[in-house]
């Protein structure tokens, strides 16, 4: 897809994603990005988008009067929050899925719409990822495994083969899930922590091996 793209929270996740962006059409694509929505946007990061050359459109609800052809990148963490955007924003504009260059991703991967590939990150076989999932800096995915809607895997997360990761988990940075299992719908994963075990549904487990 090309065209005109608003980026949707000026935090600084959604500067990393205008640097995604702009990186890509240093690459060859058409992405036109025409700034940003946000519905409580601080006076610095405001400050720092400009500095980055774009601008703050508006709140979240001024989307309904922009071009419809526009497409949205949702650059909020937080699984929850990103959820929540994505039920209030048109479900017919565009939701593309973003690979940064510098990212590899083999072969029988699948993206879902608004997924997020960050620089450095490596998807290897066989691997399905649903819709708006972040995968950041440097993070790392084996072979057939999973990643539900929502997901994020935070800078240097390491997800091991024939793991299923269920909706809206959270996988913190440097954190590594052992070959095989489940980490549970909506489960917080905490940085450095080694899974050993299945991780229930709705659970925060932190630690090494974590619990």
């Amino acid at each position: 897809m090309s065209g005109g793209i608003v980026i949707v929270g000026c935090g600084g996740f959604g500067r990393e994603v205008l640097a995604l962006l702009l990186e890509l059409r240093a690459h060859g694509h058409d992405w036109v990005v025409e700034g940003f929505v946000d519905d409580a946007p601080s006076a610095a990061d405001v400050e720092r988008v400009g500095a980055a050359g774009s601008r703050v459109l508006g709140d979240v609800a001024s989307l309904e009067a922009m071009d419809p052809r526009w497409a949205v990148v949702l650059a909020v963490g937080s699984p929850t929050a990103r959820r929540a955007l994505d039920g209030r924003i048109d479900a017919r504009r565009p939701r593309p899925s973003l690979v940064h260059p510098a990212a590899t991703v083999g072969a029988g991967v699948s993206l879902g719409d608004g997924a997020v590939v960050a620089a450095g990150a490596r998807l290897s076989t066989n691997i399905i990822v649903g819709a708006q999932v972040h995968v950041d800096q440097n993070a790392t995915v084996g072979h057939d495994s999973s990643l539900g809607d929502y997901v994020r895997l935070n800078p240097q997360a390491c997800v091991s083969g024939a793991v299923s990761v269920g909706t809206g988990a959270l996988i913190g940075a440097n954190a590594t899930i052992l070959q095989g299992l489940t980490v549970g719908a909506d489960a917080i994963v905490g940085a450095g922590a080694v899974v050993t075990r299945h991780v229930p549904v709705s659970t925060t487990v932190k630690g090494v091996p974590a619990r």
